[in-house]
Order: structure tokens, then sequence, then C-alpha cells
């Protein structure tokens, strides 16, 4: 579909210089096409499609139409969605909202709304937090700001991915933890998730690997304080019995006990470690 064009004849009539000729001409003077509203959906669904939101803007934002046909524009779902997207990229996240909770949706609009849904929001509490939300936020932003039920059919969304998904991005990942926007885009085709989507993943994942190398090398470092730690103490334990120092005193022998005559007493062996002030190599025997 050729773009539009005018140009002006006379005073205040503009005429289009397109495939679509003026049907009725209002009184402010601005033209109204022949534009059905299956044309216009069909025009917003490729520029949706070939992702050029620029276009796509400036197409609905200068689109005249007859006032009948205003409101079949207001309820057709490619319309509506090509007006959610153009909001959601251009930071307009009240239009957002207000188009997805007051018109319902097909289900095969749900992904995409929902995506957009959710970042929009996510955008907004790391604006007003002034840092990146983690998993915990984004799971307590998506329990205030529930999907309505425009764009859910009611089934509870889980945000884990299926095995085969987790199986592809891994294998990915191991190949390149950073990939580019090109590889962001393939990576979505082939899993059937956004670009964000994947992009977050890998974010998310590249900050559980550095946690974890984080936490094993903490581990490390405290099995190595604690090696050292015991090596010490087993030392400063041993120092009675390391070279140089005479061993400990031999207890007398015990005379043989006659008829009558008791056993003398024997003295306590006495230890080198905890009387320091006695000669090692001193007995004490009894007279």
């Amino acid at each position: 579909m050729s773009s539009l064009a005018f140009t002006v004849s006379g005073p205040a009539i503009l005429k289009p210089v397109s495939m679509f000729q003026p049907a009725m001409t209002l009184g402010l003077g601005l033209p109204t096409l022949n534009f059905t509203p299956e044309q216009v959906a069909s025009v917003c669904e490729t520029l949706e499609e070939s992702g050029d939101i620029e276009r796509l803007g400036r197409f609905l934002w200068s689109l005249p139409v007859a006032p009948g046909a205003a409101d079949a524009l207001n309820k057709n779902e490619a319309v509506l969605r090509a007006r959610a997207v153009v909001a959601f990229h251009t930071g307009n996240f009240r239009d957002l909202y207000h188009i997805l909770e007051n018109h319902r949706f097909t289900k095969e609009s749900h992904a995409k709304l929902q995506a957009m849904w959710l970042e929009a929001h996510y955008q907004e509490a790391e604006k007003l937090r002034g840092r990146p939300l983690g998993p915990v936020d984004k799971y307590r932003v998506r329990k205030k700001f529930p999907l309505p039920r425009t764009i859910w059919d009611g089934e509870q969304k889980t945000h884990c991915f299926k095995e085969r998904t987790r199986s592809l991005l891994r294998e990915w990942y191991l190949q390149d933890p950073y990939p580019n926007p090109q590889k962001k885009r393939e990576l979505a085709q082939a899993t059937g998730l956004t670009p964000t989507q994947v992009g977050n993943w890998f974010k998310n994942r590249r900050q559980r690997d550095r946690a974890a190398a984080a936490k094993n090398r903490y581990g490390l470092q405290q099995q190595g304080a604690s090696a050292q730690g015991s090596s010490s103490s087993f030392s400063a334990d041993s120092d009675c019995s390391t070279a140089g120092s005479p061993p400990p005193p031999a207890m007398p022998p015990t005379p043989p006990r006659t008829e009558g005559h008791p056993a003398p007493p024997h003295s306590p062996p006495t230890s080198t470690c905890s009387t320091p002030n006695i000669s090692p190599t001193t007995n004490i025997v009894e007279t």
C-alpha cells in the first residue's frame, strides 16, 4: 500500500495523492478517505510485523477516517494492538494500560500483550526505585499489577520455561553468554519467546553464575582458614612432645608388699607442661 501524501488545492481543501479517492469533505476541510477498516487493519499488521514502529505510529496518527468508520476501527483488534504497540514503544504506558484494560483481545494476541503489560510495569518500578529489578521484585510487581482478563484467559501463567526451551537456552549460553540482538531474535524464533524474554534469561543466568562463583570462592577461603587454624592448634598442643624436650619422668617401681607393712603411696607423675618450674629430670621419691 502506498504512503499518503497531500497537496494543497484551494484555501482549505486537501486532496490525497494516493490510490484512494476522497469520498467526502468535512466542514473543516479535512478529507475522509475510502479506507475500509479491513484495509487499515492490513496496513497495521504489515507495519507491526516489520518492526517499523515509527512508520506505524505515523500511519495511525495521520489516518483520516469518517466518523462512522472510527467506531469500526476502535473495535478492530489489529488496529487496537497496533495502538498498544506504539504506546508501549513510545513510553506512553497510560494509554497502553487503557487500551489493554478496556478492549477484549483474542488468545492469539495474549502473549505479546501480556509481555508489554508486564514490561511496562517493570520499567515504571525500576524508574521509581532507581535500580534494576530482581526476580523477587518482579514477582511483587506481578502480584500488585495482575494481568487484566481482557488479555488473559484465566489460566495460571507460569514464568518457568519448558525444559526444551531451557535446554536450548543453556546450549546457546555455553557458546556465548552475551548474545547480540541478532542472536536474541534467532533464539526468540526458535523458542517461541520474545527477544526481551531471551535477554532477561541470559542476564539472570549470568547473575546466578557470578553469585555461585563468589560463593565457591568464599567457601574455599573458609576451608583454607579452617585448615590453617587446625594446623596451628595441633602445633600448640604438641609442644610438650616436640624434639629436644625430655620425656616425662617414669613412675618408680612399686616395692613388694610385706605382711604388716602397707605399700607406700606413690607421688603422681609430674607434667612438664603444667609445672614448668620443676626440672623434668627431678624424680620425687619418698624416703
